[in-house]
Protein backbone atom coordinates (compact mmCIF):
# COMPACT_ATOMS: atom_id res chain seq x y z
CA UNK A 1 0.00 0.00 0.00
CA UNK A 2 1.24 3.33 -1.05
CA UNK A 3 1.82 5.81 2.20
CA UNK A 4 2.42 9.92 2.56
CA UNK A 5 5.00 10.61 4.97
CA UNK A 6 3.02 11.47 6.85
CA UNK A 7 0.95 8.33 7.61
CA UNK A 8 4.96 6.61 7.46
CA UNK A 9 5.51 9.20 10.86
CA UNK A 10 2.87 7.99 12.83
CA UNK A 11 3.03 4.59 11.65
CA UNK A 12 6.39 4.60 12.58
CA UNK A 13 5.90 6.00 16.08
CA UNK A 14 2.24 4.66 17.23
CA UNK A 15 2.75 2.69 20.30
CA UNK A 16 -0.73 1.59 20.49
CA UNK A 17 -4.31 2.08 19.32
CA UNK A 18 -6.79 2.92 21.98
CA UNK A 19 -10.59 1.90 22.61
CA UNK A 20 -11.55 5.26 21.53
CA UNK A 21 -10.09 5.38 18.21
CA UNK A 22 -6.79 7.46 19.37
CA UNK A 23 -3.72 6.58 19.63
CA UNK A 24 -0.67 6.39 21.60
CA UNK A 25 2.71 7.77 19.78
CA UNK A 26 6.37 7.87 21.21
CA UNK A 27 7.55 10.78 21.17
CA UNK A 28 11.78 10.75 20.17
CA UNK A 29 12.50 14.75 21.03
CA UNK A 30 10.29 17.78 23.51
CA UNK A 31 11.25 20.83 23.98
CA UNK A 32 10.10 23.34 26.69
CA UNK A 33 10.28 26.91 27.25
CA UNK A 34 9.84 29.23 30.00
CA UNK A 35 5.88 30.06 29.42
CA UNK A 36 4.86 26.64 28.81
CA UNK A 37 5.81 24.47 30.66
CA UNK A 38 5.20 25.70 35.10
CA UNK A 39 2.04 24.00 35.87
CA UNK A 40 3.35 20.17 33.41
CA UNK A 41 6.18 20.57 36.18
CA UNK A 42 3.97 20.95 38.77
CA UNK A 43 1.83 17.97 38.15
CA UNK A 44 4.49 16.13 38.09
CA UNK A 45 4.85 17.31 41.85
CA UNK A 46 1.92 16.83 42.87
CA UNK A 47 1.57 12.94 41.39
CA UNK A 48 5.01 12.54 42.72
CA UNK A 49 6.21 11.53 39.10
CA UNK A 50 9.64 11.52 37.83
CA UNK A 51 10.80 12.59 34.25
CA UNK A 52 11.13 9.43 32.47
CA UNK A 53 13.38 10.06 30.23
CA UNK A 54 15.41 13.62 30.63
CA UNK A 55 17.95 12.95 27.72
CA UNK A 56 14.96 13.20 25.43
CA UNK A 57 14.02 16.32 26.26
CA UNK A 58 15.54 20.30 26.11
CA UNK A 59 14.88 23.85 27.45
CA UNK A 60 15.61 27.14 26.59
CA UNK A 61 14.48 30.29 27.28
CA UNK A 62 13.03 32.32 24.89
CA UNK A 63 9.57 34.00 25.46
CA UNK A 64 9.65 36.78 28.15
CA UNK A 65 13.41 37.24 28.46
CA UNK A 66 14.31 40.90 27.05
CA UNK A 67 17.13 41.22 24.24
CA UNK A 68 19.04 44.33 25.61
CA UNK A 69 21.66 43.90 27.64
CA UNK A 70 21.11 46.97 29.81
CA UNK A 71 17.87 45.80 30.38
CA UNK A 72 16.39 44.01 33.78
CA UNK A 73 13.36 41.07 33.42
CA UNK A 74 10.85 41.82 35.47
CA UNK A 75 9.33 40.02 38.34
CA UNK A 76 6.86 37.99 36.63
CA UNK A 77 9.70 37.32 33.27
CA UNK A 78 12.59 36.60 36.31
CA UNK A 79 10.49 34.11 38.46
CA UNK A 80 9.62 31.86 34.64
CA UNK A 81 13.22 32.08 33.72
CA UNK A 82 14.23 30.68 37.98
CA UNK A 83 11.53 27.82 37.81
CA UNK A 84 12.17 26.42 34.44
CA UNK A 85 15.85 26.25 35.46
CA UNK A 86 15.12 24.45 39.06
CA UNK A 87 12.73 22.27 37.28
CA UNK A 88 15.57 21.09 34.65
CA UNK A 89 17.92 20.54 37.60
CA UNK A 90 15.57 19.05 39.74
CA UNK A 91 14.80 16.60 36.77
CA UNK A 92 18.09 16.74 35.21
CA UNK A 93 16.90 17.97 31.40
CA UNK A 94 19.11 20.00 29.43
CA UNK A 95 18.92 23.87 30.14
CA UNK A 96 20.04 27.02 27.68
CA UNK A 97 19.41 29.49 29.99
CA UNK A 98 20.56 33.21 29.57
CA UNK A 99 24.44 33.49 29.66
CA UNK A 100 24.94 30.38 27.32
CA UNK A 101 25.91 30.53 23.99
CA UNK A 102 23.43 27.85 23.20
CA UNK A 103 20.74 30.01 23.81
CA UNK A 104 17.96 30.94 21.62
CA UNK A 105 14.55 30.75 19.91
CA UNK A 106 13.77 26.83 20.52
CA UNK A 107 12.74 26.43 16.86
CA UNK A 108 16.18 27.79 15.28
CA UNK A 109 18.50 26.50 18.52
CA UNK A 110 16.92 22.81 18.12
CA UNK A 111 18.22 22.63 14.44
CA UNK A 112 21.17 24.31 15.02
CA UNK A 113 22.48 22.16 17.52
CA UNK A 114 21.82 19.07 15.18
CA UNK A 115 18.91 17.87 17.25
CA UNK A 116 16.43 17.11 14.33
CA UNK A 117 16.66 14.49 11.36
CA UNK A 118 14.40 12.90 9.07
CA UNK A 119 11.91 10.36 10.67
CA UNK A 120 11.69 12.05 13.93
CA UNK A 121 8.62 13.05 16.08
CA UNK A 122 9.33 16.45 18.13
CA UNK A 123 6.66 18.23 20.39
CA UNK A 124 7.18 21.05 22.22
CA UNK A 125 4.15 23.57 24.00
CA UNK A 126 4.57 25.45 20.99
CA UNK A 127 2.11 26.21 18.02
CA UNK A 128 5.10 26.77 15.68
CA UNK A 129 6.59 23.45 16.33
CA UNK A 130 5.97 22.54 12.70
CA UNK A 131 8.84 23.97 11.85
CA UNK A 132 10.73 20.44 11.87
CA UNK A 133 8.52 19.18 8.95
CA UNK A 134 11.17 20.50 7.02
CA UNK A 135 13.67 17.98 7.71
CA UNK A 136 10.95 14.97 7.11
CA UNK A 137 10.45 14.79 10.43
CA UNK A 138 6.88 15.18 12.47
CA UNK A 139 6.86 18.35 14.64
CA UNK A 140 3.92 19.67 16.22
CA UNK A 141 2.77 21.84 19.34
CA UNK A 142 0.54 20.34 22.69
CA UNK A 143 -0.75 22.29 25.45
CA UNK A 144 0.35 21.98 29.39
CA UNK A 145 -1.22 18.93 30.10
CA UNK A 146 0.17 16.69 27.17
CA UNK A 147 3.58 18.52 28.05
CA UNK A 148 3.47 17.08 31.80
CA UNK A 149 2.48 13.63 30.36
CA UNK A 150 5.78 13.96 28.12
CA UNK A 151 7.45 14.49 30.51
CA UNK A 152 6.32 11.68 32.65
CA UNK A 153 6.05 9.03 29.68
CA UNK A 154 7.82 9.93 26.12
CA UNK A 155 4.09 9.20 24.31
CA UNK A 156 0.67 11.18 23.71
CA UNK A 157 -2.44 10.39 22.97
CA UNK A 158 -3.05 11.24 19.37
CA UNK A 159 -5.65 11.40 16.76
CA UNK A 160 -4.69 10.39 13.20
CA UNK A 161 -5.36 13.90 10.83
CA UNK A 162 -6.13 13.86 7.18
CA UNK A 163 -3.54 14.41 4.67
CA UNK A 164 -3.48 17.90 2.35
CA UNK A 165 -0.81 18.17 -0.63
CA UNK A 166 0.27 21.56 -1.48
CA UNK A 167 2.01 21.62 -4.22
CA UNK A 168 4.08 24.76 -6.08
CA UNK A 169 4.05 24.48 -9.78
CA UNK A 170 7.18 25.72 -11.91
CA UNK A 171 9.68 27.89 -10.59
CA UNK A 172 9.66 31.81 -8.17
CA UNK A 173 11.21 34.41 -9.80
CA UNK A 174 14.49 35.50 -7.86
CA UNK A 175 12.72 37.71 -5.70
CA UNK A 176 10.18 35.45 -3.95
CA UNK A 177 11.07 33.92 -0.46
CA UNK A 178 10.09 31.38 1.04
CA UNK A 179 8.32 33.49 3.02
CA UNK A 180 6.29 34.67 -0.15
CA UNK A 181 5.59 30.90 -0.75
CA UNK A 182 3.93 30.17 2.36
CA UNK A 183 1.98 33.57 2.61
CA UNK A 184 0.54 33.05 -0.64
CA UNK A 185 -0.33 29.42 0.28
CA UNK A 186 -2.02 30.59 3.59
CA UNK A 187 -3.95 32.97 0.95
CA UNK A 188 -5.19 30.92 -0.79
CA UNK A 189 -5.80 28.31 1.42
CA UNK A 190 -7.03 30.52 3.98
CA UNK A 191 -6.25 30.56 8.09
CA UNK A 192 -8.10 27.32 9.15
CA UNK A 193 -8.25 26.40 5.54
CA UNK A 194 -5.67 22.88 6.41
CA UNK A 195 -7.81 22.65 10.47
CA UNK A 196 -7.70 18.71 11.00
CA UNK A 197 -4.56 18.84 8.00
CA UNK A 198 -1.16 17.67 8.08
CA UNK A 199 0.22 19.41 4.51
CA UNK A 200 2.71 17.99 3.21
CA UNK A 201 4.55 21.27 0.92
CA UNK A 202 5.73 19.77 -2.86
CA UNK A 203 6.89 20.93 -6.22
CA UNK A 204 10.27 22.29 -7.64
CA UNK A 205 9.85 25.74 -5.66
CA UNK A 206 10.27 23.46 -2.33
CA UNK A 207 13.09 21.28 -3.66
CA UNK A 208 14.53 24.77 -4.73
CA UNK A 209 14.62 26.45 -0.95
CA UNK A 210 17.51 25.66 1.70
CA UNK A 211 16.69 24.21 4.74
CA UNK A 212 16.59 27.44 6.22
CA UNK A 213 13.59 28.34 3.61
CA UNK A 214 12.06 25.37 3.77
CA UNK A 215 11.86 25.57 7.71
CA UNK A 216 10.13 29.22 6.90
CA UNK A 217 7.29 27.43 4.89
CA UNK A 218 6.97 25.06 7.73
CA UNK A 219 6.76 27.48 10.12
CA UNK A 220 4.00 28.95 9.02
CA UNK A 221 1.56 26.38 7.71
CA UNK A 222 0.08 26.17 11.02
CA UNK A 223 -1.27 29.66 10.06
CA UNK A 224 -3.32 28.01 7.78
CA UNK A 225 -4.61 25.75 10.92
CA UNK A 226 -2.52 22.58 9.70
CA UNK A 227 -1.74 20.32 12.87
CA UNK A 228 1.66 19.58 11.15
CA UNK A 229 3.60 20.55 8.06
CA UNK A 230 6.05 18.39 6.04
CA UNK A 231 8.62 18.24 3.26
CA UNK A 232 10.13 15.19 1.57
CA UNK A 233 13.86 14.47 3.24
CA UNK A 234 16.35 14.66 0.45
CA UNK A 235 20.16 14.71 0.65
CA UNK A 236 20.04 18.33 1.80
CA UNK A 237 17.56 17.60 5.16
CA UNK A 238 20.14 14.58 5.62
CA UNK A 239 23.14 16.32 5.95
CA UNK A 240 21.49 19.21 7.88
CA UNK A 241 22.62 17.75 11.25
CA UNK A 242 26.61 16.98 10.35
CA UNK A 243 28.87 18.48 12.33
CA UNK A 244 26.69 19.85 14.66
CA UNK A 245 27.37 19.27 18.26
CA UNK A 246 24.26 16.74 18.77
CA UNK A 247 24.01 15.53 15.02
CA UNK A 248 23.75 11.60 15.16
CA UNK A 249 21.86 11.45 18.17
CA UNK A 250 18.43 10.88 16.47
CA UNK A 251 18.87 8.88 13.22
CA UNK A 252 16.63 6.94 11.62
CA UNK A 253 17.83 4.93 8.43
CA UNK A 254 15.52 2.15 8.62
CA UNK A 255 12.73 4.41 6.39
CA UNK A 256 13.01 7.03 3.52
CA UNK A 257 10.97 9.60 4.82
CA UNK A 258 9.27 10.48 1.41
CA UNK A 259 5.51 10.37 0.37
CA UNK A 260 5.46 7.08 -1.92
CA UNK A 261 4.84 8.07 -6.04
CA UNK A 262 1.37 7.62 -6.07
CA UNK A 263 0.62 7.83 -2.42
CA UNK A 264 -3.37 9.49 -1.94
CA UNK A 265 -3.97 12.45 -0.35
CA UNK A 266 -7.57 13.98 1.32
CA UNK A 267 -6.70 17.23 -0.33
CA UNK A 268 -4.60 18.38 -2.91
CA UNK A 269 -3.67 21.90 -3.87
CA UNK A 270 -2.01 22.89 -6.79
CA UNK A 271 -0.36 27.08 -7.17
CA UNK A 272 1.23 28.38 -9.83
CA UNK A 273 5.26 29.93 -8.83
CA UNK A 274 4.57 32.49 -11.06
CA UNK A 275 1.54 33.57 -9.54
CA UNK A 276 4.04 34.33 -6.71
CA UNK A 277 4.86 37.92 -6.01
CA UNK A 278 6.28 39.77 -2.83
CA UNK A 279 3.77 39.92 -0.56
CA UNK A 280 2.70 42.30 2.76
CA UNK A 281 -0.09 41.23 5.02
CA UNK A 282 -2.11 44.34 4.88
CA UNK A 283 -5.23 43.13 7.46
CA UNK A 284 -5.26 41.00 10.75
CA UNK A 285 -5.15 37.40 9.80
CA UNK A 286 -1.77 36.06 7.91
CA UNK A 287 -4.64 35.71 4.67
CA UNK A 288 -5.21 38.93 4.30
CA UNK A 289 -1.97 39.54 2.59
CA UNK A 290 -1.53 41.81 -1.34
CA UNK A 291 1.44 41.61 -4.02
CA UNK A 292 3.99 44.95 -2.83
CA UNK A 293 2.18 46.42 -5.92
CA UNK A 294 -0.91 45.42 -4.70
CA UNK A 295 -3.99 47.31 -3.10
CA UNK A 296 -6.08 47.23 -0.19
CA UNK A 297 -9.18 45.44 -1.07
CA UNK A 298 -12.47 47.01 -1.80
CA UNK A 299 -15.94 46.86 -0.36
CA UNK A 300 -17.93 44.18 -2.52
CA UNK A 301 -21.76 44.24 -1.09
CA UNK A 302 -21.62 40.96 -3.18
CA UNK A 303 -19.55 39.07 -0.46
CA UNK A 304 -20.94 37.42 2.70
CA UNK A 305 -22.19 39.53 5.39
CA UNK A 306 -20.03 37.81 7.55
CA UNK A 307 -16.88 38.01 5.40
CA UNK A 308 -17.26 41.87 5.13
CA UNK A 309 -17.60 42.20 8.21
CA UNK A 310 -14.71 41.12 8.75
CA UNK A 311 -13.21 42.98 5.78
CA UNK A 312 -14.35 46.34 7.43
CA UNK A 313 -13.30 44.88 10.99
CA UNK A 314 -9.92 44.27 9.55
CA UNK A 315 -9.35 47.75 7.85
CA UNK A 316 -10.65 49.77 10.72
CA UNK A 317 -8.50 48.13 13.24
CA UNK A 318 -5.28 49.18 10.60
CA UNK A 319 -6.38 52.42 9.87
CA UNK A 320 -6.04 52.27 6.11
CA UNK A 321 -8.80 52.60 3.24
CA UNK A 322 -10.16 50.11 1.05
CA UNK A 323 -8.58 50.61 -2.23
CA UNK A 324 -5.18 52.30 -0.75
CA UNK A 325 -1.96 51.69 -2.58
CA UNK A 326 -0.28 49.46 -0.44
CA UNK A 327 3.35 51.03 -1.24
CA UNK A 328 2.08 54.02 0.70
CA UNK A 329 1.53 53.04 3.75
CA UNK A 330 3.91 54.74 6.28
CA UNK A 331 5.43 52.64 9.11
CA UNK A 332 6.92 53.50 12.20
CA UNK A 333 8.70 50.60 13.07
CA UNK A 334 10.76 47.55 11.14
CA UNK A 335 11.23 44.28 13.03
CA UNK A 336 13.26 41.53 12.20
CA UNK A 337 13.40 38.11 13.94
CA UNK A 338 11.06 35.37 14.99
CA UNK A 339 11.11 31.72 14.84
CA UNK A 340 10.35 32.34 11.25
CA UNK A 341 13.32 34.44 10.22
CA UNK A 342 15.73 35.28 11.99
CA UNK A 343 18.41 32.59 10.85
CA UNK A 344 21.92 33.58 9.14
CA UNK A 345 19.99 33.45 5.91
CA UNK A 346 17.52 36.03 6.57
CA UNK A 347 20.22 38.04 8.07
CA UNK A 348 22.21 38.01 4.80
CA UNK A 349 19.50 38.96 3.11
CA UNK A 350 18.43 41.46 4.68
CA UNK A 351 21.78 42.80 5.18
CA UNK A 352 22.40 43.13 1.09
CA UNK A 353 19.47 45.13 0.83
CA UNK A 354 20.68 47.76 3.48
CA UNK A 355 24.15 47.43 2.23
CA UNK A 356 25.32 51.51 2.20
CA UNK A 357 21.69 52.72 2.69
CA UNK A 358 20.19 54.03 5.77
CA UNK A 359 17.01 53.88 7.74
CA UNK A 360 14.52 56.58 7.06
CA UNK A 361 14.38 59.28 9.53
CA UNK A 362 11.60 58.47 12.40
CA UNK A 363 11.48 54.60 12.02
CA UNK A 364 12.39 52.59 14.71
CA UNK A 365 14.35 49.72 13.31
CA UNK A 366 15.05 46.46 15.47
CA UNK A 367 17.72 43.24 14.40
CA UNK A 368 17.37 40.00 16.98
CA UNK A 369 19.23 36.90 15.86
CA UNK A 370 17.54 33.83 16.44
CA UNK A 371 20.21 32.82 18.54
CA UNK A 372 23.49 33.49 20.59
CA UNK A 373 25.41 31.65 17.83
CA UNK A 374 23.39 32.82 14.66
CA UNK A 375 24.47 36.27 16.12
CA UNK A 376 28.33 35.41 16.90
CA UNK A 377 28.00 34.08 13.16
CA UNK A 378 26.38 37.32 12.07
CA UNK A 379 29.10 38.93 13.60
CA UNK A 380 31.82 37.17 12.24
CA UNK A 381 30.59 37.67 8.97
CA UNK A 382 30.19 41.63 9.36
CA UNK A 383 26.44 41.42 9.36
CA UNK A 384 25.96 43.53 12.49
CA UNK A 385 28.19 46.39 10.94
CA UNK A 386 25.76 46.72 8.29
CA UNK A 387 22.55 46.77 10.21
CA UNK A 388 24.43 49.26 12.53
CA UNK A 389 25.39 51.66 10.30
CA UNK A 390 22.05 51.15 8.25
CA UNK A 391 20.51 52.55 11.89
CA UNK A 392 18.69 49.32 12.78
CA UNK A 393 19.23 48.69 16.64
CA UNK A 394 21.55 45.41 17.02
CA UNK A 395 20.56 43.37 20.22
CA UNK A 396 22.94 41.53 21.69
CA UNK A 397 20.37 38.88 23.50
CA UNK A 398 18.08 36.17 21.64
CA UNK A 399 14.40 35.79 22.27
CA UNK A 400 11.07 36.28 20.46
CA UNK A 401 11.26 39.46 21.16
CA UNK A 402 8.76 41.76 19.25
CA UNK A 403 7.24 38.68 17.56
CA UNK A 404 4.52 38.49 20.55
CA UNK A 405 3.92 40.99 23.53
CA UNK A 406 5.49 38.92 26.09
CA UNK A 407 8.30 40.76 27.28
CA UNK A 408 10.23 44.00 26.96
CA UNK A 409 9.56 44.95 22.88
CA UNK A 410 6.47 45.79 23.07
CA UNK A 411 5.23 48.08 20.00
CA UNK A 412 2.40 51.08 21.25
CA UNK A 413 -1.05 51.62 20.04
CA UNK A 414 -1.40 52.21 16.60
CA UNK A 415 2.43 51.68 16.09
CA UNK A 416 2.50 50.02 12.40
CA UNK A 417 4.81 47.85 11.83
CA UNK A 418 6.64 45.58 8.80
CA UNK A 419 7.57 42.57 10.46
CA UNK A 420 9.44 39.57 9.50
CA UNK A 421 7.47 37.38 12.21
CA UNK A 422 4.23 34.93 11.41
CA UNK A 423 1.01 36.69 12.84
CA UNK A 424 -1.26 39.96 12.54
CA UNK A 425 -3.33 39.17 14.95
CA UNK A 426 -5.36 42.58 16.86
CA UNK A 427 -2.57 43.29 19.71
CA UNK A 428 0.02 40.63 18.43
CA UNK A 429 3.07 43.03 19.29
CA UNK A 430 1.15 45.07 21.50
CA UNK A 431 -2.27 46.65 22.51
CA UNK A 432 -3.74 48.00 19.16
CA UNK A 433 -0.06 47.77 17.36
CA UNK A 434 -0.67 47.17 13.57
CA UNK A 435 1.21 44.38 11.86
CA UNK A 436 2.39 43.76 7.82
CA UNK A 437 3.81 40.91 7.87
CA UNK A 438 6.64 40.04 4.75
CA UNK A 439 10.02 38.88 4.47
CA UNK A 440 12.89 39.84 5.70
CA UNK A 441 14.36 41.51 2.94
CA UNK A 442 10.88 43.37 2.60
CA UNK A 443 11.51 44.60 5.88
CA UNK A 444 14.76 45.82 5.45
CA UNK A 445 12.82 47.70 2.35
CA UNK A 446 10.56 49.22 4.16
CA UNK A 447 13.04 50.27 6.94
CA UNK A 448 14.98 52.63 4.49
CA UNK A 449 11.99 53.69 2.62
CA UNK A 450 9.78 54.69 5.30
CA UNK A 451 7.01 52.99 3.98
CA UNK A 452 5.93 49.13 2.84
CA UNK A 453 7.87 49.24 -0.59
CA UNK A 454 9.05 46.60 -3.14
CA UNK A 455 12.21 44.66 -2.79
CA UNK A 456 12.72 44.62 -6.09
CA UNK A 457 13.28 47.97 -6.76
CA UNK A 458 16.61 47.97 -3.79
CA UNK A 459 17.59 44.35 -5.92
CA UNK A 460 17.54 46.43 -9.39
CA UNK A 461 19.54 49.48 -7.93
CA UNK A 462 22.20 46.63 -6.09
CA UNK A 463 22.93 45.21 -9.89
Amino acid sequence: MKRTLYDKLVDAHKVCDLPDGDMLIYVDFHIMNEYTSPQAFSGLDVKKLKVWRPEAHLAVIDHVNATKSAEHHDAASQLLIENLEANCTKHDIAFYGLGDKRQGIEHVVVPEQGLVSPGMLIACGDSHTTTYGAFGALGFGIGTSEVEHVLATQTLRYKRLKTMLVEIEGDTAPSVTAKDIIMKVVQVVGAGGANGFAVEFAGPAILAQSMSGRMTICNMAVELGARAALISADEQAWRMSDGRPHGGKFRFDNEEWVSDEGAEFDAVVKISATDIAPLVSWGTSPDQSVPIDGHVPEFDDGKPAKEMAALRRAIDYMGLEAGQAVNSIAIDSAFIGSCTNSRIEDLRAAAKILKNRKVAAGVNAIIVPGSTLTRMQAEAEGLDVIFTDAGFDWRPESGCSMCLAMNNDIAMDGERIASSTNRNFEGRQGRGARTHLMSPAMVAAAAISGRLADVRDFQTEAE
